[in-house]
């Protein structure tokens, strides 16, 4: 049986329902981890939780460290990851409030440590990143948000920005042009480290705002805000039926 691992984002820096059985305050040789590793039951099943931004929500996206949360992950016994992420629909497609399980990622970050291998290696090591996320993991997703009649788009292209800002008008008319669907600023370099250590991974994305020059207006903290709280219930639901079916 494969042994679940949760990481919160921007919303979700608690995992309301998960009984608790033990938190623990990691350090690896990568440094902290960004908020305990909680261990617990969800849903009746075992699984850990970890909050990508801190609970309470205080590290923004460049600064997560990516790899002391994957690693940590991987040494508790984690097999499987379920990521979840906020972000920002470019194509039109989506719509605010629904979810989305990509296929594909373009990384637009610099200056995160987002690889395991480097320092003093007997080799060089490359890992195929052709399809960064695991399939049965985004089959299970998809058929969990459908169990429950939510809209969730079955594919999409994730471009991963620096942040903590939000992205200009242009810079969203080149990821289009890229090919991106959505915009975040954490699925890289977790997804590659997730890889390069050999977890199985997907995200689950939730879309909160239209990205820059999507809408009319202009995009607000409170509007974000409103649809992280509104789609979150949501987003436990699809996270429950994952673990149990």
């Amino acid at each position: 049986m494969n042994t679940y691992a949760i990481i919160g984002g921007t919303g979700l820096t608690r995992l309301d329902g998960l009984v608790i059985r033990n938190a623990e305050l990691v350090e690896t040789p990568y440094g902290p981890t960004s908020s305990a590793l909680l261990y617990g039951k969800y849903a009746g099943r075992d699984v850990m939780f970890l909050a990508r931004h801190g609970h309470p929500h205080r590290i923004p996206p460049h600064a997560v460290n990516y790899r002391a949360n994957i690693w940590a992950l991987r040494q508790a016994g984690a097999d499987r990851v379920v990521a979840v992420n906020a972000v920002g629909a470019i194509n039109d497609s989506l719509v605010t409030g629904q979810f989305c399980v990509p296929d594909q990622i373009i990384d637009y970050t610099w200056g995160r440590n987002h690889t395991f291998f480097e320092g003093d290696l007997e080799q060089v090591t490359h890992v195929d990143f052709s399809q960064p996320y695991d399939a049965d993991l985004r089959r299970r997703l998809i058929a969990a948000a459908a169990a429950h009649g939510f809209t969730c788009q079955s594919h999409g292209v994730y471009g991963c920005t620096q942040g903590p800002r939000l992205e200009t008008v242009a810079e969203i008319r080149r990821m289009a042009r890229d090919g991106c669907d959505l915009v975040g600023m954490t699925g890289m370099p977790e997804a590659a480290l997730a890889r390069e250590i050999g977890l199985d991974y997907a995200c689950l994305a939730l879309v909160v705002n239209p990205a820059a020059g999507r809408s009319s207006g202009i995009i607000t903290m409170r509007q974000i805000e409103q649809a992280l709280a509104d789609g979150m219930e949501r987003t436990r639901k699809v996270l429950a039926r994952v673990l149990t079916v």
